[in-house]
């Protein structure tokens, strides 16, 4: 048989065995930097024959091919925060902007006409990818279709995700999401992570989720209760990384998966490639995400980040909400929008001032740039922790943005030692038996061959007083209790017999 045949057949072959999965991905929260973390994955979907489905907020510039789209909204999303210092009053709001944005992503997912149409035309779906934030309504829309569902993040763990997929929880070891410390907290952290996790659970459980069951049952009145749907839910690809998060007792459904996003990096703009290579010292880069205004700075917060970069050697890429900069230094590069994956991966960019977004973070360790941290809120918080504890960097607050903290800030970070010990963290978080993006894939495509198959943590099953071993507890004090007693009744007898025996004894030498 000539060869070319042969290898029609073997082809032939294994194109019967591929199977495309229709695959519905929903992301209701309208928050730009969770729809980059996400998209990548989602064409990666496409892109190996699977037919995606994907509800967001953001239209993709050129159609891709199996990758068809509901937009929930047309307009572009304008959540720009201040910059602020972290404190317990941001902490308290959060929980309270958690609850009002997941109520409103709810409503206008399930308004949505393209939505209504995949349950009322009975859309068949393999699987769901559920975004794992601030609503869950995402989980009655997939009940609804029948399909097993998929948890997606573009965080770390978030306080209400230890109790869903039973990851154990222990203020002595793990770090809350809205606050920093190192992984052993001090006696005051516990304590502070304790009462926080507590009002966030508290939040989810009779705020967010009433809101959404409220909302599901307009549609759907026969709807279980979330705490039921949660249980659907097979695995979680869990957007962060033990090298730079820190270990955690994870379940096997739980599956770290940081660094999807992260693609090879696209040729640069021709003149900020000839800024940043003809710097001789290098290229810092600053950039507080798309959410955080650094337009609010205020000038004396401003001037000393001024002071510092015109002292320093290297030049200054500046993410700036505004066309023109307030001031004027020929050593910056400005812009409102810049390719911050592909800048932080050229060798010449030597620091990345950053608000500690997952996103930013996640490329920083990617092509092991040092980081500055100034985190204001939300997860922020704990990822200038994770990033300080890791060796990734260093952090700051707003209230301590002085001309000498700061500077001192930078040249840890710039100092060769410093540089190269990141360069091996680096590497060492790249170093993986399967690439974050094909395990995505993976373990999304395994859901859909296996349906009906449960990974759900034995933890998520057993009572309260079984998980901390209070009946077994029983039993041992039981048995001391009983061990205590016997010996006591021996001691007792002892006693006895013996006093027994002394008062016989002159009796019988008497005789």
């Amino acid at each position: 048989m000539p060869a070319y045949i042969r290898v029609c057949i073997t082809a032939l072959i294994y194109l019967n065995h591929i199977q495309a999965h229709n695959i519905l991905a929903v992301l209701p929260y309208p928050g730009r930097s969770h729809h980059v973390a996400f998209l990548p994955f989602f064409k990666e979907l496409a892109r190996r024959g699977n037919n995606v489905t994907l509800i967001s907020h953001y239209p993709q510039e050129k159609p891709l091919k199996n990758l068809n789209e509901i937009i929930l909204s047309e307009k572009e999303f304008q959540n720009w925060v201040p910059v602020t210092t972290p404190s317990y009053l941001t902490v308290l709001v959060a929980g309270v902007v958690l609850v009002y944005t997941g109520a409103a992503s709810c409503k206008t997912l399930l308004d949505n006409q393209g939505v209504q149409d995949l349950w009322k035309y009975r859309k068949n779906f393999d699987v769901v990818l559920v975004e794992q934030f601030n609503s869950d309504c995402s989980l009655g829309l997939a009940y609804e279709l029948g399909a097993p569902v998929v948890g997606i993040t573009a965080n770390s763990l978030m306080p209400q995700h230890y109790k869903r997929y039973g990851v154990p929880d222990n203020p002595s070891y793990t770090r809350n999401q809205v606050l920093g410390g190192r992984t052993r907290g001090t006696l005051f952290e516990r304590v502070e992570r304790t009462l926080i996790g507590i009002y966030i659970n508290y939040m989810v459980d009779f705020a967010s989720q009433f809101l959404d069951e409220y909302y599901l049952r307009q549609y759907f009145p026969n709807i279980p209760p979330i705490k039921e749907l949660e249980k659907n839910i097979k695995f979680l690809l869990l957007y962060q990384h033990f090298v730079l998060n820190s270990a955690l007792l994870l379940p096997s459904n739980v599956i770290e998966v940081a660094g999807h996003h992260v693609l090879e990096p696209k040729t640069l703009p021709k003149d900020l490639k000839r800024f940043i290579e003809e710097s001789k010292h290098g290229v810092i880069y600053i950039s507080f995400g798309s959410m955080i205004k650094a337009t609010s700075l205020s000038k004396y917060k401003l001037q000393a980040i001024l002071d510092v970069l015109e002292e320093l050697p290297q030049r200054v890429i500046w993410k700036w909400d505004n066309d023109n900069l307030p001031f004027e230094m020929k050593k910056i590069y400005s812009s409102k929008w810049l390719p911050q994956n592909d800048i932080l991966a050229h060798p010449n960019v030597v620091a990345f001032f950053s608000h500690c977004g997952q996103v930013g973070i996640t490329e920083a360790i990617h092509y092991g740039v040092p980081v500055l941290g100034i985190p204001m809120f939300g997860d922020q918080i704990s990822n200038a922790a994770a990033v300080e504890e890791s060796g990734l960097g260093v952090q700051t607050a707003v209230n301590d943005l002085t001309k000498e903290n700061l500077m001192k800030k930078f040249k840890t970070i710039l100092d060769p030692d410093f540089r190269s010990n990141v360069k091996i963290l680096s590497r060492m978080y790249r170093d993986r038996p399967v690439s974050s993006l094909n395990a995505s894939v993976f373990w999304t495509e395994f859901v859909a061959r296996y349906p009906n198959a449960t990974f759900r943590s034995p933890i998520l099953n057993v009572p309260l007083y079984q998980y901390y071993c209070f009946d077994v507890l029983a039993v041992f004090i039981l048995l001391l209790l009983l061990i205590f007693m016997l010996i006591k009744a021996a001691i007792r007898c002892t006693i006895l017999y013996i006093s027994y025996c002394l008062r016989r004894k002159p009796k019988n030498k008497s005789q």
